[in-house]
């Protein structure tokens, strides 16, 4: 065995310097040191190795082992030091980069709406809050005072992950952005905030609706909340009408008209008069629905509705970013056409 090893040595060094290129010093060690390399075959021939000399033998082996691996890293660096320079041309990195004359990306146009809504509702004294896109049923629903038999429960409207009739924790896709207003009251009473609250939650939901020039089956919404003592309807519109001036223009025109929500009472449908298309001639566009926060969702959420009112509205993104830039069809949002997305 200490003959092999010294013959290893030997050969193992004279080939070593017979290398010429990296591609022969990688076969080199591949040959001595790889896992199928002669150093590791000797090395299995351990044990065959009489016991009162396996000391010995293993001594040498590790010296073998430290010769060939120093030889190697100083041949790495002699042939390292040697090479040729460069043939081609010369490049100068001191010279200035071309300066692109077109931009190569921007903010998609609905990140940029979103910005622009919270930053006027953010003028306007609300905080950004944002809760979780896999929700359980008792935010999504039972929180929000939707009851067990209500049609917005049904599965072909929502995207269940759980069987919707396992637990109150069945999680689901959520289908609106007023589950971060439920977490919210929640998390306010559990520390100790407690009302007042002003925040809108911006954000992702889905509902399997058909997807044409008006709907997809994900798209974005944006939810406001506040809470405090004495909020009327008078609040409620007056906020609407704020921020339909802020954000369309002084000459923006809205309505409220009588609808019904479970997590309100009274609720109303929120429409704007809006040209979808250069040209035509305005008319009313429902952009959400509002209301006044139902008694029994703030008692749900462990705030007294005796000393406690809120108001509450929502949103959808797109249709406000088709009604402030003229887009006609929701589609155009999520075709990824750079002749679309360069236009903001």
């Amino acid at each position: 065995m200490l003959q092999t090893l010294d013959a290893i040595h030997a050969e193992g060094l004279a080939a070593l310097a017979g290398t010429s290129d990296h591609a022969s010093i990688e076969a080199w060690r591949l040959a001595y040191l790889g896992g199928k390399g002669r150093l590791k075959n000797a090395m299995a021939g351990l044990r065959d190795v009489p016991k009162d000399q396996k000391p010995a033998v293993g001594a040498r082996m590790n010296e073998v082992k430290a010769a060939l691996e120093a030889a190697l890293e100083a041949r790495v660096a002699a042939l390292g030091s040697a090479a040729k320079p460069a043939t081609g041309p010369r490049i100068d990195v001191t010279e200035p980069g071309l300066v692109l004359t077109e931009a190569v990306g921007r903010r998609h146009i609905l990140s940029h709406v979103r910005d622009e809504l919270v930053d006027v509702f953010g003028r306007m004294g609300f905080e950004v809050a944002e809760g979780p896109e896999l929700e359980d049923d008792e935010h999504n629903f039972v929180k929000l005072n939707i009851p067990p038999e209500h049609p917005a429960r049904e599965p072909g409207d929502n995207f269940y992950v759980d069987p919707p009739e396992s637990t109150r924790s069945a999680r689901m896709l959520r289908s609106q952005t007023s589950t971060v207003q439920i977490r919210v009251m929640e998390d306010a009473v559990k520390r100790g905030w407690g009302p007042p609250i002003r925040i809108i939650s911006p954000g992702r939901v889905y509902r399997p609706d058909t997807v044409d020039a008006t709907h997809s089956f994900m798209f974005h919404q944006i939810e406001g909340l506040a809470i405090d003592r004495g909020l009327s309807m008078v609040d409620l519109k007056s906020t609407l009408l704020a921020f339909a001036r802020a954000y369309f223009g002084p000459d923006a025109e809205i309505r409220l008209r009588p609808s019904f929500f479970p997590f309100t009472e009274p609720s109303a449908e929120l429409d704007m008069k809006i040209a979808l298309k250069p040209g035509d001639e305005p008319r009313w566009i429902e952009l959400g629905g509002c209301g006044m926060v139902d008694p029994a969702v703030l008692t749900m959420c462990g705030i007294d509705p005796e000393e406690w009112t809120g108001f509450a509205w929502g949103f959808g993104i797109e249709r406000l970013a088709m009604g402030k830039y003229g887009i006609p069809d929701i589609r155009l949002l999520y075709q990824n056409d750079l002749r679309f997305l360069g236009q903001l």
